[in-house]
This record gives C-alpha cells, sequence and structure tokens, in this order.
C-alpha cells in the first residue's frame, strides 16, 4: 500500500522505521515543524522528520493542516491511506482524503484514556491494565471504528518509561498487522 505517515516524537518514528521496513510504500510524512531547543535556540527537527531525512522521504510541515496547498498535495501523492502515530488532530479535509481511509495507533485499550498522555493517566490511576488500539480516525478525539486492539496487564513496579516501551513494541506489531488486514480487505472493524 502507498502510506503518508502524520507523526512527530520518537514513538511516531519507531513506528515509521517498521513501516519503512515493510512491503508498504511510505510517500511521504507529516510532522510539526521545527522547534526552537537548546542553549542556542537552535531549529530541531522532529525524530520523524530526521527518519524520513534518512531514507529521502518528502517532508511535509505545515503550520496550518488547513493550508489549501498542503491538502493539495497531500491529494496529489494519490495514496491509499494515511497512518497516524501521536500526532495532532486532523481536520476532516485531511482524514478523508484516501481512498482506504486513516488510521490511528493510540496508546491505550480504547474507549478508556482517550486523547493526550494515556499512559501516564493509567498509571496514575492505578490500572491494573491498558493497551493499544489501531482504529479509522473521525469527526471526534480517538472515537472511530475500533480495527485491533492488545491489553497489556500492569503491574505495581512498572514505570511510565517501561510502559512506554512495552506499548511501542506491542503498538509497532498491530499497526502492522493492521496494515496486512487493510490491503487484504478482510477487516472486522467494530465501533466504541
Amino acid at each position: 500500500m502507498k502510506i503518508i505517515f502524520f507523526g512527530t516524537p520518537s514513538f511516531a518514528a519507531h513506528n515509521l522505521q517498521k513501516i519503512i521496513e515493510s512491503e508498504h510504500e511510505t510517500l511521504a510524512v507529516v510532522t510539526g515543524v521545527d522547534s526552537k531547543k537548546g542553549r542556542g535556540r537552535k531549529n530541531k527537527p522532529s525524530s520523524v522528520k530526521i527518519l524520513a531525512d534518512e531514507f529521502k522521504i518528502p517532508v511535509l510541515q505545515p503550520v496550518s493542516l488547513s493550508e489549501k496547498k498542503f491538502i493539495q498535495k497531500l491529494i496529489d501523492f494519490n495514496a491509499d491511506l494515511f497512518v497516524v502515530v501521536a500526532f495532532r488532530k486532523l481536520p476532516l479535509s485531511v482524514w478523508s482524503i484516501p481512498k482506504k481511509g486513516t488510521i490511528n495507533l493510540h496508546t491505550s485499550f480504547l474507549p478508556d484514556y482517550r486523547g493526550a498522555s494515556p499512559i501516564n493517566w493509567v498509571l496514575i490511576n492505578n490500572e491494573k491494565s491498558t493497551g493499544v488500539t489501531t482504529f479509522f480516525i473521525d469527526e471526534k478525539i480517538d472515537n472511530g471504528e475500533i480495527i485491533l486492539q492488545k491489553k497489556i496487564d500492569i503491574d505495581r513496579e512498572i514505570t511510565a518509561g517501561k510502559l512506554h516501551n512495552i506499548l511501542i513494541e506491542e503498538g509497532s506489531k498491530i499497526l502492522l498487522k493492521t496494515l496486512f488486514q487493510l490491503e487484504s480487505g478482510i477487516i472486522n472493524k467494530k465501533s466504541q
């Protein structure tokens, strides 16, 4: 499948790496604009941009996701699917472009812990389990039809860092399974 990947932090870059290593074609990535960091306030690219540059994948960094030029570029790529991992909310004019839809990988067992910082919230609330979920994006945050999920038990000693690393690995596995199912046309979607 021809994919455009949306993401910014290292969690997203790990998943982008797995897609690049797969049989799918990454046409472009969309990531945040470079941010000023450090004492010298130098522009620092996102982890996703660094990886995309390494593989010579075109990088789009729109200030606004509603820019007409940006939307036209997305249309011109003629991607089958958009994949979103750790990125901001997409407008309908973007997520409705690809013929197979736009999917998201989220680090909770939806419908629990929609929105930002689900790893931290499950630990703050002393949950016994969490998970990863792939789903189709719709108008609401983390609300679309679920494609795949994997539940992960949490022990009392786990840290946010350890849980983050577990979810990176489990998330990339179900993301690749999701891509396989979408390409083969065999999907069992369920509403939340």
